[in-house]
């Protein structure tokens, strides 16, 4: 089942910030510097989990992963410009 997914992180090193910056564009999309939202079903969590984990230095930076499920994201209120990640409706190949 996928769900809603908020990344955030705060990351020391230049280097690490741009490795998880990039390993997170490819699963979601960015919507403010830290922060990134994401539809992930349980396999793709867990292989980003698993690479973050690789990237990180446990004792200077931080990743938060908060998964909500369709009625926890639907209360989601933004203030402000932006709108709430969705799927795609259509896929280029």
């Amino acid at each position: 089942m996928s769900l809603f997914t908020i990344i955030s992180y705060d990351i020391v090193d230049d280097k690490r910030r741009v490795a998880v910056m990039k390993l997170l564009k490819g699963y979601g999309m960015r919507v403010q510097y830290s922060v990134f939202e994401a539809i992930l079903d349980t396999r793709e969590f867990r292989e980003v989990s698993e690479q973050l984990q690789s990237i990180i230095d446990p004792s200077q930076d931080s990743v938060r992963c908060y998964r909500l499920d369709a009625v926890a994201a639907a209360r989601t209120t933004i203030h402000g410009i932006g709108r709430l990640t969705t799927d795609p409706t259509h896929y280029m190949v």
